[in-house]
């Protein structure tokens, strides 16, 4: 009788753990999309401190798809200020509606589906374009690394750089 009620009771304590588990998990995955949804937020509002602050010190921007006529990226809190502070005032307004986010198996990794349409100043139309990114997180909730994936065709010929990709 008791081999029996000690495996009833490991069974038992093992559903606790995993179900602790799952609702870590899951906050945890609902933690960093809020905080995705805050970097959008604070490019729209062109706030450069709110959108720094969603970064660890040691985190990276990459822009894999940059072809030589953007920024690769920046690196560390005061480079990913250097890369964003420049250029809220190149343009009129800039939206970025998320189409899709979703929290990776590893609840700390995030990917996000969007389009940014940025008014060129002086009337000059809107630039739009197709983003994917993926946000990583560290444990206290900080962006470690973000890469925007974007068409750099779309890109170049928006901003009439079509004839510098190399």
């Amino acid at each position: 009788m008791k081999p029996i009620v000690i495996l009833v009771c490991l069974g038992m304590l093992m559903s606790c753990t995993k179900q602790n588990q799952q609702t870590m998990t899951t906050e945890t995955a609902n933690k960093n999309k809020v905080s995705v949804k805050a970097f959008f937020k604070a490019l729209e509002a062109e706030n450069v401190d709110d959108l720094v602050h969603l970064f660890a010190d040691d985190a990276k921007h990459i822009n894999p798809y940059h072809s030589g006529l953007f920024p690769e990226g920046a690196r560390g809190k005061e480079g990913i200020r250097n890369y964003w502070e420049p250029v809220f005032p190149n343009f009129d307004g800039m939206a970025f509606p998320i189409e899709a986010i979703y929290a990776m198996e590893d609840p700390n990794m995030v990917y996000v589906k969007f389009t940014g349409n940025i008014k060129l100043k002086h009337n000059a139309g809107v630039y739009s374009n197709d983003y994917y990114a993926t946000f990583k997180f560290n444990e206290a909730g900080k962006i470690i690394e973000y890469v925007e994936i974007f068409n750099p065709i779309t890109a170049a010929r928006g901003f009439g750089l079509l004839d510098k990709m190399k």
